[in-house]
């Protein structure tokens, strides 16, 4: 696992005890069921998340974060500041189960393990004071920048890049 310095805090103060597919909205847990395909391009995609039409992008990379990124469910959270801890502890445990359990899909599918999450965290919102979550998922190619270069350097944002290997306290998936 890879983390900017703003998700390694977020992870150290966070309660992932019991992180499991439960922690997954069911819309999201649709997705996961739904599976991956493979698009024209060789892009490695969420099924139910391709448009259709099919849309063209610049490259692989372009396709698979674009197809595949999603805005977390927030809209049942509180946004009152004095909850601040708990819609943070609840978008992370959301966006951290809804990536291992499509990591976990995406190795069975492509019986590899080279898929990649993003998680992110990041204040939004009309006033730039609510904090908003994202995931997508990419597979790193050789002739390809990385989706996020320099994730350690990110400041706008709390941001970790997972493999199906990566679990919040350091278990294997």
């Amino acid at each position: 696992m890879r983390t900017n310095q703003w998700m390694r805090k977020l992870l150290t103060d966070a309660d992932l005890t019991g992180l499991s597919s439960s922690d997954v909205p069911p819309m999201f847990q649709e997705v996961v069921e739904r599976g991956w395909s493979v698009t024209g391009s060789g892009a490695r995609v969420l099924t139910d998340l391709r448009p259709d039409p099919a849309g063209s992008y610049f490259d692989r990379l372009a396709e698979e974060t674009t197809v595949n990124g999603r805005g977390m469910t927030d809209y049942d959270l509180p946004t009152e500041p004095a909850a601040a801890d708990e819609r943070t502890n609840v978008l992370l445990r959301r966006c951290l189960a809804y990536a291992a359990d499509c990591l976990r899909a995406a190795r069975d599918h492509f019986g590899d393990d080279r898929v990649r999450a993003y998680v992110s965290l990041s204040l939004g919102g009309l006033d730039d004071d609510l904090l908003t979550a994202q995931v997508t998922f990419c597979t790193p190619l050789p002739d390809t920048p990385p989706y996020i270069a320099d994730l350690e350097r990110v400041r706008d944002a709390a941001v970790a890049e997972l493999s199906v290997h990566d679990r919040p306290g350091g278990d294997a998936a």
